[in-house]
């Protein structure tokens, strides 16, 4: 045995088993006087444990392994199932540092989070499903809010809806808009027992002075806005918002006996289950005023939840068509029946998202829509026959197809914009 063999040998017996080298020293950190010794044959490295190939996921998603690693993780990777997992979760956050992709968060993210939560753990108290519109539509609106400026929140918001025969608007500023919402749901507040935030939190203030019938939306909103010293400013996200989660719990842990409570809105009056969705409806309408203020974008409620608030303005159609009558907006009736027969009846089919086909009783608000009985048709999409409940199209520009009386057509798409108010 030479002198270099010998040398190799005790080489060997030091080095023990090969370890995942650490960071790279310095140059100053080597003595520069020293004479290296010439290094021997290369020993075949031996098997990385677990314990360390998994240590090195991290930097393998990185792409920060050296070549024998990666080969090492990699191979171990088609050995190993919770590895494997580990590694695609890694891969996949590594992929969210890129800045080439949108900052944008895709906006059923919430929902699929809370879907996965429940389905592991569920709600004690679960909310209720005619309550989940408007709890998923103020979460929609507060992401927003969360992700604006605050000089955006002074950006002019003008809010349109129908009176009569003509489309009015309304002026405001973003924070006014969030201020009118609060101020509406006051409402609601009213009727669970709650106090109302935008009356300076008393109960039954939203009682007109010497009536004892609550305030209309619009008489509510203009109040609240003439009576702030100064203009709103984003300090209104906050009481907006324990608000809308004060319903939501409110509704929650009352179960089955909140669903029976009736909002009065002055001249009408609404079930909880509706007047929540009437909110809900509300809520998403006024979320895209402020996104087309602020420029940001904002998508249309889920197919679920956008068809549930067709249903509610389908449902309020006969009685609209029968107000517009009584104010000879609309033409007279042309066959009374007996409440709960089948009568003359439009046939509104609704197209997209959301979408189902509707009977709106023509003659009576008390009669039954019947596809037997239709003597119209008429089709529209479902954000846009939206658009037309809100106010913000005109009945007579409702890109809608048509057919049949064109007198009925008429009073039922001019009933459907009636429905909007501030």
């Amino acid at each position: 045995m030479t002198g270099d063999d010998d040398a190799n040998g005790r080489d060997d017996e030091v080095r023990g088993p090969r370890r995942v080298p650490g960071p790279r020293a310095a140059a100053d950190d080597f003595d520069l006087g020293a004479v290296p010794t010439a290094p021997g044959p290369t020993a075949p490295a031996p098997a990385l444990s677990h314990r360390v190939l998994k240590a090195l996921l991290g930097a393998w998603a990185l792409a920060a392994c050296s070549a024998e690693e990666t080969e090492a993780v990699e191979a171990h990777l088609t050995e190993c199932a919770a590895c494997a997992d580990e590694a695609l979760r890694l891969r996949d956050a590594v992929g969210l540092l890129h800045t080439d992709r949108s900052l944008d968060l895709d906006p059923l993210l919430r929902s699929r989070v809370l879907e996965s939560c429940l389905s592991r753990r569920p709600a004690r108290i679960p909310v209720p499903s005619w309550a989940v519109p408007y709890d998923a539509e103020t979460a929609r609106l507060d992401a927003l809010l969360r992700d604006i400026g605050s000089s955006e929140w002074h950006a002019p918001v003008r809010l349109r809806w129908f009176e009569g025969e003509r489309q009015v608007n309304r002026k405001t500023t973003v924070a006014g808009v969030i201020g009118h919402l609060m101020t509406v749901d006051g409402l609601v507040s009213t009727a669970l027992g709650l106090d109302d935030p935008a009356a300076g939190g008393r109960r039954g203030s939203d009682t007109a002075p010497g009536s004892e019938l609550p305030l209309s939306p619009t008489l509510r909103t203009e109040t609240y806005w003439s009576a702030a010293r100064r203009p709103a400013t984003r300090a209104v996200r906050e009481p907006w918002r324990d608000q809308s989660h004060a319903l939501i719990r409110t509704v929650s842990f009352a179960g089955r006996g909140a669903a029976e409570l009736s909002v009065s809105y002055g001249d009408f009056a609404l079930p909880l289950q509706d007047a929540l969705l009437d909110r809900a409806f509300e809520c998403w309408v006024h979320g895209g005023d402020i996104a087309d203020a602020v420029d940001y974008p904002y998508e249309a409620p889920s197919a679920a939840h956008l068809h549930r608030m067709i249903d509610l303005a389908a449902r309020l159609l006969p009685a609209a068509l029968a107000g517009r009558r009584r104010a000879g907006l609309a033409a007279p009736a042309r066959h009374l029946v007996r409440a709960g027969s089948p009568g003359r009846s439009l046939h509104l089919e609704i197209e997209g998202s959301g979408g189902g086909n509707w009977y709106i009783a023509l003659d009576s608000p008390a009669a039954l829509g019947s596809p037997d009985h239709a003597v119209a048709q008429v089709a529209l999409d479902g954000t846009e026959f939206c658009r037309l409940v809100a106010g913000h199209v005109s009945p007579v520009d409702a890109a809608a197809g048509q057919e049949g009386d064109r007198e009925a057509i008429r009073d039922v798409l001019f009933a459907a914009a009636s429905l909007s108010r501030l």
